[in-house]
């Protein structure tokens, strides 16, 4: 698959107008090129792009007061808006500053969501575990899967995604139901499982390499990543019911009112994708894979809308949506301007 050098971010024709009517913006992450994205509309309609550096970004999750939470090779971090409600700096409605960076070590945090307290709770690949922040550790297990004997630094069943429900962890997806590291490699085809969190139940399997569940509107939405699908779990008979196809390997949804948000990815050159239904699908139709933010109408599964990346970055993990929020940009840690700025209590 051919790459040029040069970044490109271009969006359907009606990409800009449907962010500006909905007002809100994306940030999206590629822990390929380590790069955090914010995506928002200018004053002119256009669309407005920021990138920041950060190694092996992934994960994000949003929180009460429009925190927002993004995983790094060995950090998690915290971003604060600075702005207040009607402020603006320049034409931005939105400066997130780092403000804390908890060291975890290399342990391969996926995805991030926040309970009602603005507490991370947070997917420890590396380990099979979810977890939350521990003062002097790097991370603080809160459940693991049933068939996970123990703790153990072995990602054993590439456990990926949480969903929350009411508030709290509900259910989390995993490649395979497997208790050896690296084991769910060999059954990424069809070893996929989403799991009840509170019953330690599955309550849909079979899966091919299941992603980024969320909840949302009475309905357990999922990533069938390996066929390239999105659908939902009907949980009385664990049936996935997709509603599209996605051109590329599929992982990070974000809700805006009756669309889904999606981050697709172009499958990776060391044929590690290989073997599962995606690539058939995708040689049946006649198509190339494409690295893009797709748009997708819950009712009809139509993509209406897309943000195609072209260039070096081939592969996204995670997608969040900032309601409220147009022009948004962020700061990173070694920026001059953190040296200099200050913000006092009450000013």
């Amino acid at each position: 698959m051919a790459e040029t050098s040069r970044l490109e971010l271009v969006g359907s024709r009606l990409f800009a107008a449907w962010l500006a009517q909905a007002r809100t913006s994306l940030a999206f992450t590629t822990y390929q090129a380590g790069k955090l994205f914010l995506i928002g509309t200018g004053p002119d309609g256009r669309l407005s792009i920021q990138t920041r550096s950060f190694p092996r970004c992934m994960g994000l999750g949003t929180g009460p007061g429009g925190t927002l939470w993004m995983s790094s090779l060995y950090q998690l971090w915290r971003f604060e808006n600075y702005l207040d409600p009607g402020q603006k700096r320049n034409d931005n409605d939105a400066v997130f500053v780092p403000v804390t960076g908890h060291s975890t070590g290399d342990v391969d945090i996926h995805d991030i969501e926040t309970d009602p307290d603005g507490r991370p709770i947070f997917v420890v690949t590396r380990f099979n575990c979810l977890a939350t922040l521990a003062e002097r550790a790097s991370f603080a297990p809160i459940w693991q899967p049933p068939f996970i004997d123990r703790i153990a630094a072995e990602d054993r069943c590439h456990l990926n995604g949480l969903a929350m429900r009411d508030g709290k962890p509900a259910y989390v997806t995993c490649v395979a139901r497997t208790n050896l590291a690296d084991a769910w490699r060999e059954k990424r085809k069809d070893g996929g499982v989403v799991i009840d969190v509170a019953s330690g139940e599955a309550v849909a399997e079979g899966l091919s390499m299941p992603h980024s569940p969320r909840f949302h509107q009475g309905r357990l939405w999922v990533l069938q990543t390996g066929t390239g699908e999105f659908g939902h779990v009907d949980l009385a008979t664990g049936r996935f019911e997709p509603i599209c196809f996605l051109q590329g390997f599929a992982r990070g949804v974000a809700f805006v009112g009756e669309h889904a948000v999606i981050g697709v990815s172009c499958p990776r050159e060391d044929r590690t994708f290989d073997g599962l239904g995606l690539k058939d699908r995708l040689d049946r139709e006649g198509v190339e894979p494409l690295c893009h933010i797709a748009v997708v109408n819950l009712t009809t599964g139509d993509v209406e809308h897309r943000l195609a990346i072209r260039g070096p970055v081939q592969e996204l993990y995670d997608v969040v949506a900032l309601p409220g929020i147009i022009t948004p940009m962020a700061l990173q840690p070694e920026e001059t301007r953190l040296h200099i700025k200050f913000v006092a209590p009450g000013g």
